[in-house]
């Protein structure tokens, strides 16, 4: 017998800019401004990599444009002492946690400090496989809960990930041992050029938690204040040992999946250009006109300011030098194994044959 289920979208701003029935602001005004200040960062950035990558200048680069409100609004709630297990469309979500654009950009150039991260910044590297980042995710939840601590951890993925076992196995480990967890779907819509019809059969990925006994939001992800409002209940939740939320943030990928891809193959022209309609920076900047308060962000100053920082961060990314083949044989091991000292010797000889 087919059963339907109902969630309710969460939604604070309408596309128009106008607050919801019965929704609340309970942030300032400089607080207000300061998120479309990340925003538009983000979305500066993520322009800018792009074109990087289009210059050769990088590697392969999945763009994450119409996500921001989705990444910005739950990655600014995590506590310094958390942890943050991001998905390779996070870019956004780690610079808003505390990893800087230089090694960030090393990654995507393919050198091994890509993945590094500051002193005190819990962030794992963007996980490419799909998903092992959701199960490591829930060990080091658990693991924080096995010694009495506050952190949580919160793990972005997308919806091809719910067809994977590891989101599975995942929340059910979270969900019986009632991990401080948060599981954060960005479902853009597209896993590759798999459309979310062809992954499940139920109408939402949020209702997936209800089958492992824990909390499901389904929130509109395009809407940074109900991002906001939903990731700030769910930290709290798991922070408070009631244990793990499954997000569910409904949104929709208008670039490609990667440089790599070609998505008009595949998706309906009309569909993007509707969602771009609702681009979260242009439906957030109405918000703010609304409230009147949108002419206090001097925007042609900010956005000098960002352009002038991301366009710092790149000439020092491009001072860095290459990683040599050679290099990498270095950090798979504390100790080097006689067989990785072998392939290392004749990537050597190799070079050293080719005069190179």
């Amino acid at each position: 017998m087919e059963q339907t289920v109902q969630f309710d979208l969460v939604r604070v701003i309408h596309d128009d800019g106008s607050l919801a029935e019965g929704q609340s602001v309970d942030l300032g005004d400089e607080e207000l401004l300061d998120l479309y200040r990340k925003m538009l960062f983000s979305r500066v950035l993520d322009e800018k990599v792009f074109r990087l990558q289009r210059q050769g200048r990088i590697g392969t680069y999945p763009p994450y444009k119409g996500q921001e409100a989705a990444q910005v609004g739950s990655a600014t709630l995590l506590e310094r002492s958390d942890w943050m297990f991001p998905y390779g469309r996070d870019l956004c979500a780690t610079l808003m946690f505390g990893k800087d654009i230089v090694t960030a950009l090393l990654y995507f150039a393919g050198h091994y400090n890509g993945g590094t991260v500051n002193k005190g910044v819990n962030i794992f590297p963007y996980g490419i496989m799909i998903p092992p980042q959701i199960p490591q995710a829930v060990g080091a939840a658990w693991a924080s809960k096995m010694r009495g601590e506050k952190e949580i951890a919160l793990t972005y993925f997308g919806d091809g990930a719910t067809s994977k076992g590891d989101f599975h196995e995942g929340l059910n480990i979270a969900a019986v041992f009632k991990a401080p967890v948060v599981f954060f779907c960005q479902n853009n819509q597209w896993s590759i050029s798999v459309p979310f019809s062809k992954q499940t059969a139920t109408p939402t990925i949020a209702q997936k938690a209800i089958a492992y006994g824990i909390k499901g939001v389904l929130v509109d992800g395009n809407d940074i204040l109900a991002v906001r409002k939903v990731t700030k209940e769910a930290i709290e939740h798991a922070r408070n040992g009631n244990g793990p939320t499954l997000i569910e943030a409904l949104t929709y990928r208008v670039q490609p999946h990667t440089t790599a891809d070609d998505p008009t193959r595949y998706q309906d022209k009309t569909v993007v250009e509707e969602w771009k309609q609702r681009d979260p920076l242009e439906k957030y900047q109405k918000f703010l006109e609304k409230r009147g308060i949108f002419e206090k962000f001097e925007f042609e100053k900010v956005l000098a300011e960002i352009n002038e920082q991301i366009a710092q961060a790149v000439e020092e990314f491009e001072n860095v030098p290459k990683t040599k083949l050679e290099d990498i044989f270095d950090r798979v091991y504390t100790e080097m194994t006689d067989d990785l000292r072998k392939q290392r010797d004749e990537v050597r000889n190799f070079h050293a044959t080719e005069g190179r």
